[in-house]
């Protein structure tokens, strides 16, 4: 990639987040909805109690977004296509401004003790059965799906931007969409939605692990110390069924100085996690949540200004570590050849 197209992806990565930022999601028309809708048709038509025709539900719904992604780039060769392109794609596929919106509606709700107010509000922010939660329940659930989604729809957006642009970021969110729907454990989807779960797993693999690390570092604005959430990732991110999501709940419970963990009853469904967070930390409350939310925001700007970044500089990076490569300047060196 040439540093001017380099620069373009980063100028679009940026101009994508802003229009997050002030924006939020599209009202209307929401290209991951539209996606939801056509791999729910395929599924209908696919389904079976079998790991092989899930993974062909996922190659089949994942294969034309990253088809659309590569012609995308290939029809904007031009800087300024190139930065559109990349602004739409990335816009498209982040969640930060509805997911901290999200988070400080339900601190709201339990703020005034209108605990129907904040069980209605659960179900956009996770699929955790909210009947009969109280205050505490709902905020650790808050604050769980706040920690996960900051990587699942912020943190590996960019990441996947930064390094394949819009091919990248669209098969992504394409990935996680699919997981959310049928990468679930249940009767249903034990064998099909098993590609699509282990494929979203991999691909938040190393995101997670960096959304853990920037929540840690940041945790000075959310109220909390750096070196206590480190050190609360770092022991009890093991003790979470997923292999990543882990990472962001340990960091963002000890970010907070909570214990998150422990019995979640989805529809149908019981799971129980082991204790995030110190022992004798308290359990979440609504100020709580309103500083889950406010890492969210200040993670997803840190991860942002790190993604542009690296795009930019890699063109160089690389032109520099090809043999026999010299710094620019020296190329319109004066100076005779030794």
């Amino acid at each position: 990639m040439t540093p001017s197209l380099a620069s373009a992806r980063a100028l679009g990565l940026v101009i994508g987040v802003t229009a997050d930022a002030c924006l939020g999601d599209p009202r209307r028309w929401h290209p991951v909805a539209g996606f939801g809708t056509l791999a729910a048709a395929l599924e209908r038509r696919l389904w079976a109690d079998d790991t092989g025709r899930g993974a062909l539900h996922v190659a089949l719904s994942v294969g034309p977004v990253i088809a659309l992604g590569v012609a995308a780039e290939a029809l904007t060769r031009r800087p300024a296509a190139r930065a559109l392109a990349t602004a739409a794609a990335t816009w498209a596929a982040l969640g930060a401004h509805s997911l901290a919106h999200e988070g400080r509606l339900m601190a709201d709700a339990l703020d005034a003790g209108d605990l129907d107010a904040a069980r209605a509000r659960l179900p956009h922010l996770c699929g955790r059965a909210p009947d009969g939660l109280d205050a505490g329940e709902l905020a650790r659930a808050s604050i769980e799906s706040l920690a996960e989604n900051t990587n699942d729809a912020v943190v590996a957006p960019l990441f996947w931007v930064a390094l394949c642009g819009v091919p990248g970021v669209l098969a992504h969110r394409a990935i996680n969409t699919l997981d959310a729907m049928v990468g679930h454990r249940s009767p249903r989807y034990a064998r099909f939605g098993s590609a699509a779960a282990h494929l979203d797993d991999a691909s938040a693999w190393l995101s997670a692990r960096a959304t853990g690390a920037l929540a840690c570092a940041l945790a000075p604005l959310a109220g909390g110390s750096s070196v206590d959430a480190w050190r609360v990732m770092r022991r009890d991110a093991h003790d979470h069924p997923s292999p990543n999501g882990g990472w962001c709940e340990a960091a963002w419970a000890g970010a907070l100085g909570v214990r998150l963990g422990g019995r979640n009853v989805y529809h149908g469904r019981v799971e129980e996690r082991g204790r995030l967070g110190e022992p004798d930390a308290p359990r979440p409350d609504a100020p709580a949540v309103r500083r889950a939310a406010r890492l969210v925001t200040a993670v997803t700007a840190a991860a942002a200004g790190i993604a542009a970044a690296s795009v930019i500089a890699a063109p160089r990076v690389g032109r520099l570590a090809r043999p026999g490569a010299r710094p620019a300047a020296a190329k319109g060196s004066a100076c005779p050849a030794s």
